[in-house]
């Protein structure tokens, strides 16, 4: 079974926990793993809360989010100026100043994209296996 949709959300605070309990609801209503899907919404309210803080004067949002095929898509859309990565991940207030979140977003998930689309909206792009991770191997004893 495959879920998809689309929400258009106010840039404000409370758009946050809706757009993640509607992806928590999808994921577990696919039988989800527990850690996939706290990794998988943990990343979504990361790049959600960067659109409500870093926005700007901007109305609305849009959350894309596709499950399918062993993987969980996620756009996130507005039209705000967006940032250069490497000036950011090159600032000495990082961790102050959203760093920290980009770091968070591509320790959570397996492919994490910022880019300016077509229209000059600034886009991120996720995704996830809905997979767990094998457990970690520390040593392999001989």
């Amino acid at each position: 079974m495959d879920i998809s949709f689309t929400v258009r959300l106010p840039v404000d605070v409370d758009s946050v926990p809706f757009v993640r309990g509607l992806c928590r609801q999808a994921l577990d209503h696919l039988r989800v793993d527990r850690p996939v899907v706290e990794e998988t919404t943990l990343a979504l309210t990361e790049a959600c809360a960067n659109v409500v803080q870093h926005a700007g004067e901007h109305a609305e949002y849009e959350v894309s989010v596709a499950i399918g095929d062993g993987l969980c898509r996620i756009t996130v859309v507005d039209d705000g100026s967006g940032f250069d990565r490497a000036e950011a991940e090159g600032r000495a207030g990082l961790d102050v100043d959203g760093g920290a979140g980009v770091r968070l977003m591509e320790a959570l998930v397996d492919s994490l994209d910022f880019r300016r689309d077509a229209e000059g909206r600034h886009r991120v792009s996720l995704e996830k296996r809905l997979s767990s991770r094998p457990p970690l191997r520390l040593l392999d004893r001989a």
